[in-house]
C-alpha cells in the first residue's frame, strides 16, 4: 500500500516550513551554541525528523524505519568504503616510513607553509575531487598537511574550503550530469553556464585560503604564486567547461594550476636546490606510488568505457546487485508539485562491490602495500586502526544520512523548497539557498541536484526565469555547502583526529560558507534580471 507525500501538512506553506526545519535548527544549535558533540548532535536530530514525519506529515511508521535504515546503510555503502580506503593509504604511507619522502618532495619544491597549502589542498583536492569524490579528496589532503606540520583544525578547515573551486563538477562532472537529467537541459549547457561565474569564485578561493592561513599580510608576501594558482586554475576551468564539457575541468585545471605553480616556484627560488638534490627520482617514485596507483584507478573506474562493462549489458553486469529496500521502494509517492504527475519514489541500494570508487581506492591500497614491501600483519593492523579512528565519525554520517533520508521520502525537504518557490521574484537570490540546503541534507551535490533539479525548473517557469539559470545555481549553491555539512565535517575530522570537535570546524567554516551562498544568490539574482 503506497503512501503520498504531503508537503504542507500545516495547509501553510510557511508554517509547514517552520516545522520542516525544526530537525535542521536544532542541529545548527547542537554544534554551535550547544556545543555538543557531533554525532550526539545528529543522532538526536534523526530522532526530531522521525516525530515530525510522524506526527505531522503522517508518514507510516514502518516507512519512516525504511528511509532511516536505507541512510544508514548507504553511509556505509559506499561513503564509508570510500573514507576508510583513502585513510589507511595514508596511514600505510606513514607506517612505512614513506611519508617522510613525501614532505621531503613537497619541501624539495618550497619550504613556504603557504604555497605547500596551495599545492596540497587547492590543486591536489581538486584532482581528487575530480577522479574519486565522495570525502575521499578531503581526507587525503587533510591528512597530507597534517603530515607536512600543519595544525589539524586549520588543515580540515583549508581543505574543506578548497573544495568550493571543484565541488560542481564532482567525480567526472557527475553532479551536473544529473542535473541535466532531472530538468531536461543539457548537461552541457548547464556546464556552460555555470562556467561563467564559477571560474571566478575559483579565482577568489586561493586568495581567500592564503588569507585565513596568514592574514593580509601573508597575501602581499605571496601574492605572485597565488595569482599564478588562481589564474591557470580558472582560465583551465572556464575553457574546458567551454569547449569539453562537464566531465574534466577538475582534473585540467587542478593539473595545470599544480604544474604553473610547481614551476613558478623552481624558476623564481633557487634556494631550494640543495634540498631537491637529496632525493632520487626513484625514492619519490616510490613514496608516491600510493597516490599514484589511487590517482591511476580512481581515474580508470570514472571512465565511461569502464562503467560500461558494469551497465545493463555489460560484459560484469552481474557483479552489482541492486537491492530493494524493503517496504520503502517506490511506496512513497511524490506528487504535484515537486513533480507534473504523481510518481513512485525508488529506494535501491547499488552495491557494486567491483565498480565502487572504493574499490579502486581499496585496490590502490593492496597495491602500495606490495611496492612499499609491508605484511600482511602490518596491512590488517593499520586498517583495524583505521576503522577504530573512524568509527566515531562514521556513526556520526550514518546518522546525518538517517535524517537526510527520513527528510528526503517524509517530504519535509521538498517542504523547504517549495517554500523558497512562494517567494515569487526574489525566488532568484534565495534559489541557490535551496541547493545549499540540499547538499547541508545529503552531503553531495549529485544527490541535491536529483532532489531539488526539478522543483527549480518548475519554479523557473512559474516566475519566468530562464530555468538554466536556476538549475545551474542549486548546483552553485549546494557547492557552498559542501564545507559545511555534517558528512564533510565528519570526515575531516576523522582524517585529522580531531573526533569529538565537530563543532569547532562547524563554527570555522561556517563564515565562509554563508558568505559564499550570499555571493552565488547575488550573481543569480543579477543573471535573473539580464537574461
Amino acid at each position: 500500500m503506497g503512501w503520498t507525500q504531503i508537503y504542507d501538512p500545516m495547509q501553510n506553506i510557511w508554517l509547514s516550513a517552520i516545522i520542516a526545519v525544526i530537525p535542521i535548527f536544532f542541529f545548527f544549535l547542537g554544534l554551535t551554541v550547544l556545543k555538543m558533540k557531533a554525532y550526539m548532535a545528529a543522532g538526536l536530530t534523526v530522532i526530531l525528523s522521525v516525530i515530525v514525519a510522524v506526527a505531522f506529515y503522517k508518514m507510516p511508521v514502518n516507512m519512516v524505519i525504511g528511509a532511516a535504515g536505507y541512510g544508514i546503510i548507504y553511509a556505509l555503502w559506499p561513503i564509508a568504503y570510500i573514507i576508510i580506503g583513502a585513510l589507511f593509504l595514508y596511514k600505510l604511507s606513514v607506517k612505512s616510513g614513506q611519508f617522510d619522502v613525501i614532505r621531503q618532495s613537497i619541501v624539495s619544491i618550497t619550504d613556504d607553509p603557504r604555497l605547500q597549502m596551495l599545492l596540497v589542498a587547492f590543486s591536489f583536492n581538486a584532482f581528487l575531487e575530480g577522479a574519486a569524490g565522495f570525502g575521499a579528496p578531503i581526507a587525503i589532503t587533510a591528512a597530507l598537511l597534517v603530515g607536512l606540520g600543519f595544525n589539524p583544525l586549520k588543515a580540515a578547515a583549508l581543505c574543506l574550503i578548497a573544495n568550493t573551486a571543484s565541488g560542481a563538477f564532482g567525480a567526472m562532472g557527475i553532479p551536473v550530469i544529473v542535473a541535466g537529467q532531472v530538468s531536461g537541459i543539457e548537461a552541457k549547457e548547464i556546464a556552460k553556464f555555470l562556467g561563467y561565474s564559477l571560474p571566478c569564485i575559483s579565482f577568489f578561493v586561493p586568495f581567500l585560503l592564503v588569507m585565513i592561513m596568514d592574514g593580509f599580510k601573508g597575501v602581499r608576501e605571496v601574492w605572485k604564486p597565488t595569482f599564478v594558482t588562481a589564474a591557470t586554475y580558472a582560465i583551465a576551468q572556464y575553457l574546458t567547461i567551454t569547449f569539453i564539457g562537464p566531465e574534466l575541468p577538475n582534473i585540467i585545471a587542478s593539473i595545470v594550476s599544480l604544474v604553473s605553480l610547481a614551476f613558478y616556484i623552481k624558476v623564481t627560488n633557487k634556494k631550494d636546490a640543495a634540498v631537491e638534490e637529496k632525493l632520487t627520482v626513484r625514492q619519490v617514485l616510490k613514496a608516491w606510488s600510493p597516490f599514484i596507483a589511487l590517482t591511476f584507478l580512481v581515474t580508470t573506474w570514472s571512465l565511461n568505457f569502464f562503467k560500461g562493462l558494469f551497465a545493463p549489458g555489460g560484459l560484469f553486469e552481474k557483479t552489482n546487485l541492486m537491492i530493494e529496500i524493503p517496504g520503502l521502494h517506490n511506496q512513497v509517492i511524490k506528487a504535484t508539485p515537486l513533480v507534473p504527475e504523481p510518481t513512485p519514489y525508488a529506494a535501491v541500494l547499488k552495491l557494486d562491490v567491483i565498480a565502487a570508487t572504493g574499490s579502486a581506492i581499496a585496490l590502490s591500497g593492496i597495491i602500495a602495500m606490495l611496492i612499499l614491501r609491508m605484511d600482511l600483519k602490518t596491512g590488517k593492523d593499520t586498517l583495524m586502526e583505521t576503522i577504530e579512528e573512524l568509527s566515531k565519525p562514521i556513526f556520526t554520517i550514518m546518522m546525518v544520512l538517517a535524517f537526510a533520508f527520513v527528510a528526503n521520502y517524509s517530504g519535509q525537504s521538498s517542504t523547504l523548497g517549495l517554500a523558497l518557490a512562494n517567494t515569487a521574484h526574489i525566488f532568484p537570490f534565495l534559489s541557490p539557498v535551496l541547493g545549499w540546503i540540499g547538499v547541508f541534507l545529503t552531503g553531495s551535490v549529485v544527490s541535491n541536484n536529483a532532489l531539488f533539479g526539478s522543483l527549480q525548473t518548475t519554479t523557473a517557469s512559474q516566475i519566468q526565469v530562464l530555468p538554466l539559470i536556476l538549475v545551474a545555481a542549486n548546483t552553485a549553491g549546494g557547492v557552498m555547502a559542501k564545507m559545511l555539512s555534517p558528512q564533510s565535517i565528519a570526515v575531516a575530522t576523522g582524517a585529522v583526529g580531531l573526533v569529538g570537535k565537530e563543532a569547532d570546524l562547524f563554527r570555522f567554516t561556517l563564515k565562509y560558507s554563508i558568505g559564499f551562498l550570499i555571493l552565488a544568490g547575488i550573481i543569480t539574482f543579477v543573471q535573473a534580471l539580464l537574461l
